[in-house]
């Protein structure tokens, strides 16, 4: 069997600054920028091993890859690629668990805080010499307030929501959780969360963090109907996937200040379309799907996936989704 290892998107993990001999060290490794779902075919027809990060994999473009054992995702998520029909043709895929968790919750705080202590506000002031020319020995451009005491909502308590549940209880502030599989895994039993059902989860918390894996059952959770529950200064962070909200009904809460701002990594389109009714909704932080994006992560994603793929060349199974 041919040892050609064909990496279809390579660039948003390693744009350059770490280091592709993990997978080197495994066979012929050929790493292609980007691919477009045209180009796949001709690109991996001959490579037993693909990685994928978000270039998708269909039914009919597997179906094409004849020669192919292998598909390792360079990520947690997976739906690029086709499971079910991966395992009818004995494709073996395999992701990432668990390689960027103190990254994507040191996000979500970060975002918590930029909204309640807005601090890229008031440096550009003081650069443009609001300061300078102020009466004043301090001011203030926007309300300024504390997470402390406030109530963090975590949907989702695995292993991202549990981090950011520990850096909010550290920060003094009041924890409440939810998820389809409670009990919670190991490890959440010594932090103190009362456990709520979504909507009663909605109606209190002053910061609703998610935390979800996008399943057909929870397509736009966060729709006009969960979003009238919440405080009209409740706050909502998404750093999982876009489509667990319904962007326009969201843009619609913000625009009418029916709740009191949000911050997404990540959005329904990525990149997003120039019409996102959310790229202009007042009170919408957004950033470019970078909570994950820490170079030690994207190391240790790497390493990981080579060692998944190691793993399948020894008979062995690690990671494994289908």
């Amino acid at each position: 069997m041919s040892n050609k290892i064909v990496c279809l998107d390579g660039f948003t993990l390693n744009p350059g600054d770490i280091d592709w001999a993990p997978f080197e060290a495994l066979g012929d490794l050929v790493v292609h920028e980007r691919t477009s779902p045209e180009q796949v075919v001709e690109r991996a027809i001959d490579a037993p091993y693909v990685l994928t990060n978000k270039t998708p994999l269909p039914a009919e473009t597997l179906r094409d890859l004849t020669g192919l054992r292998y598909v390792g995702v360079l990520a947690t998520g997976y739906d690029v690629v086709d499971v079910e029909a991966a395992a009818t043709r004995s494709i073996v895929v395999t992701n990432v668990p668990a390689y960027g968790t103190d990254s994507v919750a040191q996000h979500v705080i970060s975002m918590a805080l930029n909204m309640v202590r807005p601090i890229a506000i008031h440096a550009d002031a003081v650069r443009d010499g609001y300061w300078s020319r102020s009466p004043d020995w301090c001011f203030s451009l926007a309300p300024i307030t504390s997470l402390a005491g406030r109530t963090l909502g975590v949907v989702g308590v695995g292993r991202i929501g549990m981090a950011v549940a520990r850096i909010g209880a550290a920060m003094e502030m009041q924890v409440v959780g939810h998820d389809v599989n409670w009990p919670s895994p190991s490890g959440f039993e010594g932090l103190v969360v009362k456990r709520l059902n979504l909507e009663e989860l909605f109606e209190c918390a002053d910061v609703v963090t998610l935390h979800c894996p996008l399943t057909e059952a929870n397509h736009h959770l966060v729709d006009a109907r969960m979003l009238a529950r919440m405080k009209s200064d409740s706050l909502i962070i998404n750093t999982s996937r876009g489509q667990l909200i319904d962007g326009a009904a969201l843009a619609a809460a913000l625009r009418e200040g029916r709740i009191g701002g949000a911050a997404l990594d990540v959005l329904e389109n990525e990149p997003p379309r120039d019409d996102d009714p959310l790229l202009n909704a007042p009170g919408c932080t957004i950033t470019p799907h970078i909570a994950w994006y820490a170079r030690s992560a994207r190391q240790r994603l790497m390493s990981m996936a080579a060692e998944n793929l190691q793993s399948f060349i020894a008979g062995r199974r690690r990671n494994q989704v289908n």
